[in-house]
């Protein structure tokens, strides 16, 4: 069994709370969504994954796709003996689409005492279920339909979560200024529904560099939110800031 993926390299998390953390991340390519706000393409299939040579560099070598768990392995291996990793990050794209494939390839980099942290948009639950017990960080989207472009994913959400509550999970919504507040308050009311200690990042829209979300509203989503749940937080893209996507 092989996975398409797009590209490997190593940097930094430049989102949510594991903000400025060391990752390896693992861009696979296919999503079954596309959002209005996204920065990346649809990540379609390729002949060719690209691997960074030199950690920060962003020089590659080419390998071909689709990749065997065992041919990911001897490549993810050659970042090892760096000591400031935290994790390795799956992301995309939806990892999820592939999620076979993540079921026969992540214990074996568990094996090796790497975390697990899966970055997805939470709208595959029973997928999650086939990998949920080999994850251990969930990065996960609500996405809003007033400005993600997708029609209302509430209760494939709402399953998403409460599957992914049994591991570490914090929650990401992206927003601007024109976003319904309808659209977050039933966001909130979701989260809140599972487990109000769940984190629940803000994440502003950014539009060439810039965050579309101005701070007055950004401070009153975060007080709506604190209404309902623990740990609110507003949160912009890092990586963006850093040419590092």
């Amino acid at each position: 069994m092989g996975a398409f993926i797009r590209e490997i390299f190593s940097s930094v998390q430049g989102e949510g709370p594991y903000l400025g953390c060391r990752q390896i991340f693992i861009r696979f390519s296919g999503c079954n969504l596309s959002c209005r706000y996204c920065d990346t393409l649809r990540l379609a299939e390729t002949g060719r994954c690209s691997v960074e040579v030199r950690p920060g560099k962003r020089k590659y070598v080419e390998m071909p796709n689709p990749l065997s768990a065992e041919g990911l392995m001897d490549i993810l291996e050659a970042y090892f003996p760096l000591p400031i990793h935290h994790s390795a990050s799956m992301t995309g794209g939806e990892p999820l689409m592939q999620a076979a494939f993540l079921k026969q390839m992540l214990p074996a980099l568990k094996n090796l005492n790497m975390q697990v942290y899966l970055e997805t948009n939470g709208s595959l639950p029973e997928r999650l279920s086939q990998v949920i017990d080999l994850v251990d960080i969930i990065s996960m989207d609500i996405k809003l339909p007033g400005n993600s472009g997708c029609g209302p994913l509430w209760e494939r959400h709402r399953q998403f979560l409460s599957i992914a509550s049994r591991s570490r999970v914090f929650v990401k919504i992206v927003m601007d200024d024109p976003t319904p507040l309808m659209d977050f308050e039933k966001a909130l009311d979701l989260v809140a529904g599972v487990d109000d200690g769940i984190t629940l990042v803000i994440q502003p829209v950014t539009v060439g560099g810039k965050c579309a979300l101005s701070p007055d509203r950004a401070l009153e989503l975060q007080a709506m939110g604190l209404k309902l749940l623990k740990d609110v937080r507003v949160i912009p893209q890092a990586h963006v800031m850093m040419n590092q996507l």
